[in-house]
C-alpha cells in the first residue's frame, strides 16, 4: 500500500452521541471511510496518521436514506465508516490537534 492511497482512507471523524459513548466506554472512534477501503487498510491509515496502536477495526456500510422532495423521489448515496478499537494507553485527541 502506498502512502497517498492511506491519506485518503480516513475521509473525517464521525461525532455522534452514539459515537461519543463509544469512545468513553470502549475506546472506540468512529471514522467516515472511503467506500472501498478495507479493515487493514482503516487500520494502517488509523495508526500512520495518529501515531497509535490499533487493536480491531468494524467496518460496515450505511445505506442512504430514501426521500422525497416535493413530488421527486431520490435517495441520498451510502457511505461506509469504521469503529477502531484502540490498545490499552493510546488515546486520539482531536481537539488538540496532534
Amino acid at each position: 500500500m502506498n502512502r497517498e492511497r492511506l491519506m485518503t482512507i480516513l475521509l473525517s471523524p464521525h461525532v455522534s452521541e452514539k459515537s461519543t459513548l463509544a469512545a468513553d466506554k470502549h475506546r472506540q472512534f468512529v471514522f467516515r471511510v472511503r467506500s472501498d477501503a478495507s479493515k487493514p487498510e482503516i487500520k494502517r491509515a488509523v495508526e500512520q496518521m495518529f501515531k497509535v496502536e490499533v487493536q480491531n477495526v468494524q467496518a460496515l456500510n450505511v445505506k442512504g436514506k430514501r426521500k422525497t422532495f416535493g413530488r421527486i423521489r431520490g435517495h441520498r448515496p451510502g457511505w461506509k465508516k469504521a469503529y477502531v478499537t484502540l490498545k490499552p494507553g493510546h488515546d486520539i485527541d482531536f481537539l488538540s490537534g496532534e
